[in-house]
């Protein structure tokens, strides 16, 4: 992959940042007009991080299927034109400061409006009749995942909401007929989270080739785990690390470091790699090619867990007492190449403590890595985050990360010490620190340079989208409508172009052209 990267650079965005009048953001309007600034601005790659549909806690990371999309990002605009809601439908939004994302207040209403809309597609009038059509295309093009996902959901609605392990036994592992029964019976509930699915992949897939045919690629990503209360485990026990009732043997996490004495607990259900082998990774390679079939380029999130993962038994209260047990990266990303190809678009989340094992797990199959400034900047002597560190383009720079402060946020709580290297290391007084740490990424090696929106327009901490570890007010921030705004798209175009990040900028060998200016003066 990296004989072919050119330098480029591009915005961190989650759609649920965009504005809109509906209390979070969607795939309408506001995301061709987002792209037609990221054009403007000379930008080639718009990270869009996990668009699956969240459970609790709102996390992209931890949702009820890593195949389905976000129903919350669906236009309640474009529904209205398709005249599935009319205007007094959408007059009682609860929600309209645009400022952040209030869940606990916009998941109701919108489901509530959703639900409206689905009620009158599936009533069905002659306007609709070609929809219908291709409605049922797509529920058969992906029923591999849909099928098991709508039911899935259905199920859970039966059981007002519980996690599949405190079901019903019949439900919680149902044999086929009994499927096929609840199939017949609920045909209609289940057609509504298909409707939805329908709507979502519409949407974006309208969205995505826009950015295409404006030169912008997307970049995606996935999660290595799943959440337990999934469609994904649920359909799919033999797959995980599973007692005979469900439950997890044992959960994932990372161990004490730095950040944390008693490390993460994530409680993700660890995979069966046995069992994978033995189906020769096709639930893998089904995973990797569906999100290749909507995104660009693959972000991996904690790639060091395909060379060797942390095994937490399950009922700990903590991760310290877990240990390191071997994942077979090598043959997994072997399968993939062979059944999607060799030149796989993937990019490597391999921050935390990295190993020689997971180093070279990453360079064999050319995977570009990630590259932090903040990090560079959080110890005081060398750091392989500092650009000069980095030993060649096969890298992805960014300011920070959805996981990051902002840069002003971090700058602002930084150790004093810190704050001195940075200000030397970047020539600057320190008084537009969200720029010269623009300016720094762009002007790397790497051959992407990925800045979050939050940086380019200087938002302090209140503009932070995630705090890892912390279960509340996460993936909430937005931005207003006027802040993209010309004078902002010229700055970023010309700290592009100054740095050979626009288009095909064309490197001139200084010799060379020495030689052609005594030609011409002979």
């Amino acid at each position: 992959i990296m004989k072919q990267l050119k330098r480029k650079s591009g915005i961190l965005l989650h759609p649920t940042s965009l504005p809109s009048p509906y209390g979070i953001g969607e795939l309408g309007q506001s995301a061709y007009d987002f792209i037609d600034f990221l054009e403007k601005s000379g930008q080639h790659l718009w990270q869009v991080l996990p668009l699956t549909h969240t459970g609790f806690g709102d996390s992209p990371y931890q949702s009820f299927s890593s195949f389905a999309g976000q129903p919350l990002l669906i236009s309640l605009d474009h529904l209205k034109e398709l005249h599935f809601l009319t205007e007094k439908d959408l007059s009682d939004c609860p929600v309209s400061d645009g400022k952040s994302v209030d869940y606990g207040t916009v998941i109701p209403w919108k489901q509530s409006i959703l639900k409206k809309a689905y009620e009158v597609f599936y009533e069905g009038s002659v306007v609709h009749r070609d929809m219908k059509n291709d409605f049922y295309d797509f529920c058969a093009e992906a029923g591999f995942w849909l099928d098991d996902y709508a039911l899935f959901l259905t199920i859970k609605d039966l059981h007002q909401g519980k996690s599949w392990q405190e079901w019903d036994a019949q439900y919680k592992q149902p044999s086929k007929r009994f499927k096929n029964e609840l199939l017949l019976k609920y045909e209609k509930e289940i057609g509504y989270y298909q409707f939805l699915q329908y709507m979502f992949f519409t949407e974006w897939v309208k969205v995505k080739e826009y950015a295409n045919t404006h030169d912008i690629e997307i970049i995606g990503d996935i999660p290595i785990f799943v959440s337990m209360d999934s469609a994904d485990v649920w359909a799919n026990q033999n797959l995980f690390q599973l007692d005979t009732k469900g439950h997890p043997l044992a959960v994932a996490g990372v161990p004490p470091d730095y950040f944390s004495k008693t490390g993460q607990l994530w409680g993700n259900p660890l995979y069966d790699w046995d069992a994978h082998e033995k189906t020769k990774y096709a639930w893998w390679i089904s995973r990797i090619k569906n999100q290749l079939k909507y995104i660009d380029i693959l972000r991996i999130d904690h790639f060091r867990g395909f060379e060797a993962y942390w095994s937490v038994p399950y009922g700990e209260e903590t991760a310290i007492n877990g240990k390191w047990i071997k994942a077979p990266g090598q043959k997994l990303f072997e399968a993939v190449q062979k059944a999607l190809g060799e030149d796989l678009p993937i990019i490597a989340e391999d921050l935390g403590t990295i190993t020689k094992e997971v180093d070279e797990l990453r360079t064999n199959f050319e995977f570009p890595g990630m590259k932090i400034l903040q990090f560079a900047f959080e110890v005081i002597g060398e750091s392989n985050y500092l650009p000069h560190q980095y030993p060649d383009m096969n890298c992805v720079c960014y300011t920070g990360t959805h996981d990051n402060d902002t840069t002003k946020g971090w700058y602002e709580t930084a150790p004093e010490k810190a704050k001195d290297k940075v200000r030397r290391y970047m020539n600057t007084d320190g008084n537009n620190i969200s720029w010269d740490f623009i300016r720094t990424c762009f002007g790397t090696v790497a051959a992407y340079a990925i800045v979050p929106m939050q940086d380019v327009l200087g938002t302090g901490k209140e503009g932070r989208m995630n705090t890892p570890g912390v279960a509340v007010a996460n993936w909430a921030w937005r931005y207003k409508k006027d802040v993209l705004t010309d004078w902002l798209a010229a700055i970023l175009l010309e700290n592009t172009k100054l740095y050979g990040r626009y288009k095909e900028e064309e490197v001139i060998d200084v010799e060379e052209e020495e030689e052609g200016e005594e030609e011409v003066n002979d």
